[in-house]
């Protein structure tokens, strides 16, 4: 998490808020990610007590929260670790994202109104623009903004609400397999494409357009585990000055 986004939350403790489970769930399910808690990494009760100023009894409740999204695991007696999913839970993840992300896009496509058609442009430009200025994480954010924005505008709210859930599922994934060097997983004119197809109504073409990118992103991984080791504090706090 940014330096500001840490000094945004002490300003709010100095001034008798308090953080909740909810907070921690969305500060730590964001950095899963953008990609900057790799999974398998370790989230100590005590250390994200001491990062986020609450008691452990609260990081409990978060990390509850956060297995029950499939975004940590949790063993008894055993310190909870963002999830590492097996290589054939990988492909399957991909394999169901295809199916339901081609269904949404072949569903909207040609039924997005003015204003949602915008949104997905504004949306594709910044995605463009963070690449073009070698911000990376800004990129990945900004490319799940799109999918999630399909997902929201998804005529069949069960389908959305699945397609969510896929969307974090591969993200995770993403960060656990990227391949050793590959500073990118962008695929140019990818999203352009699909927007074209769902601005003019052809759901076929969206539908295809969703499994070449799926696969072709796929495709970058590679297939084999690797460990991290991970600094806590410089992710999701901010160092304090000694």
């Amino acid at each position: 998490m940014s330096n500001a986004w840490h000094e945004e939350v002490l300003a709010e403790v100095r001034a008798g808020g308090r953080i909740s489970d909810q907070q921690i769930v969305d500060k730590v399910r964001k950095a899963v990610l953008t990609q900057r808690l790799p999974p398998g990494t370790r989230l100590p009760e005590v250390a994200l007590g001491e990062i986020f100023g609450v008691s452990r009894s609260v990081v409990r409740k978060a990390l509850t929260r956060l297995a029950a999204d499939h975004v940590v695991s949790q063993q008894p007696n055993q310190v909870a670790r963002v999830r590492a999913p097996s290589i054939e839970e990988t492909r399957e993840t991909f394999a169901a994202r295809r199916l339901v992300e081609g269904e949404v896009a072949a569903l909207l496509a040609g039924r997005l109104e003015a204003s949602q058609l915008a949104l997905l442009e504004a949306q594709v430009q910044q995605e463009i623009d963070a690449h073009a200025g070698h911000d990376e994480p800004a990129r990945i954010e900004h490319s799940l903004a799109i999918h999630h924005t399909l997902a929201e505008l998804s005529p069949n709210r069960v389908l959305g609400a699945m397609l969510t859930d896929l969307i974090l599922r591969t993200s995770i994934v993403i960060a656990l397999y990227k391949r050793a060097g590959l500073a990118s997983c962008y695929l140019e004119g990818d999203h352009v494409r699909l927007l074209r197809h769902l601005r003019v109504g052809e759901p076929e073409a969206a539908r295809r357009c969703i499994d070449d990118h799926l696969l072709a992103l796929e495709n970058l991984l590679d297939l084999s585990t690797r460990d991290a080791s991970i600094d806590l504090m410089a992710i999701l706090g901010q160092q304090r000055a000694g």
